[in-house]
């Protein structure tokens, strides 16, 4: 039983049939958004959410039979004990106004998808690998936002008032403007004044109108600047540094499984130097 279980959990077709019941959870959560659908065809649709549930049990059960001996080897995997929970947890007594929390469990079924693709599995690894770097970023990001915050509303509060009115209001528009959302109309407004440009319908705001042209195109430009070329490629550099770590334990991974013995991993390490080092002289040369 145990060796039967093992080639079905590591058969091609077996672990197809989970993600296109997967993939078939997430056409059945997308329809119960219809209303009018889904309560005409209340019936089916249940019938159809308890044959997933029953595959994804079916999935649970030939996998924990899998590790013999020690079953309990099941949940020594994250991505194991993600698939039990979302499974158990259709079990709980749900009803009333608890429905929206179940239809929630059933939405995160869809997440199961990122274990039954590996390059997904391996993108969601680099993630959480660079979480840790991004932290540290996002402080250095936070003390730029507070800085110009600050700023922002010594400058341009009273020419301004809807977009630097106090600390926090200043803090959003900020946020706005590093997502480059008409950041331009904000630097215009300080530019030329209020009363000139950007207050229309708002002009009982507009009490103070005075631009200052030289001071706003350098605060917003070297905002702009800072905080969406510099930062933005800090981070994308911390992602990538996450998808190299995580590709070479997918590696180590995937070799200890099919027992090609023991893996260099000093080996692994300087493939991925030289890796780094080619897409640098790439980009070194496109510049160019």
């Amino acid at each position: 039983m145990v060796k039967l279980c093992k080639k079905v959990s590591a058969s091609k077709w077996f672990q197809n049939s989970v993600t296109v019941a997967i993939l078939f959870a997430g056409v059945l959560v997308g329809i119960a958004t219809y209303p009018d659908f889904s309560n005409k065809h209340e019936a089916i649709l249940e019938i159809l959410n308890k044959i997933i549930l029953g595959v994804f049990i079916i999935e649970i059960v030939v996998k924990i039979i899998a590790e013999g001996k020690k079953p309990w080897m099941y949940f020594t995997d994250g991505w194991n004990i993600f698939d039990f929970i979302i499974v158990a947890a259709a079990f709980l007594p749900f009803g009333g106004s608890s429905v929206a929390i179940l239809r929630l469990l059933r939405l995160l079924r869809v997440l199961k998808l990122i274990k039954a693709l590996p390059k997904l599995q391996m993108l969601v690894s680099a993630l959480l690998k660079s979480v840790p770097s991004m932290g540290y970023v996002s402080i250095l990001l936070g003390l730029l936002f507070y800085i110009y915050a600050v700023a922002g509303v010594f400058f341009f509060s009273e020419n301004d008032p809807i977009h630097f009115k106090d600390l926090q209001t200043s803090m959003l528009s900020l946020f706005r403007i590093v997502t480059l959302e008409d950041w331009t109309d904000i630097m215009y407004i300080n530019m030329f004044g209020c009363e000139n440009y950007g207050y229309d319908g708002n002009m009982d705001l507009c009490v103070n109108s005075h631009g200052v042209s030289s001071l706003s195109i350098s605060y917003f430009v070297s905002f702009v600047l800072i905080g969406t070329m510099i930062f933005l490629n800090l981070f994308i550099g911390v992602i990538m540094n996450g998808m190299d770590e995580a590709k070479a334990e997918m590696l180590l991974e995937d070799q200890q499984e099919s027992g090609g013995g023991t893996t260099n991993i000093e080996d692994i390490e300087s493939k991925i130097t030289e890796l780094q080092e080619l897409l640098i002289l790439y980009k070194v040369q496109e510049k160019r």
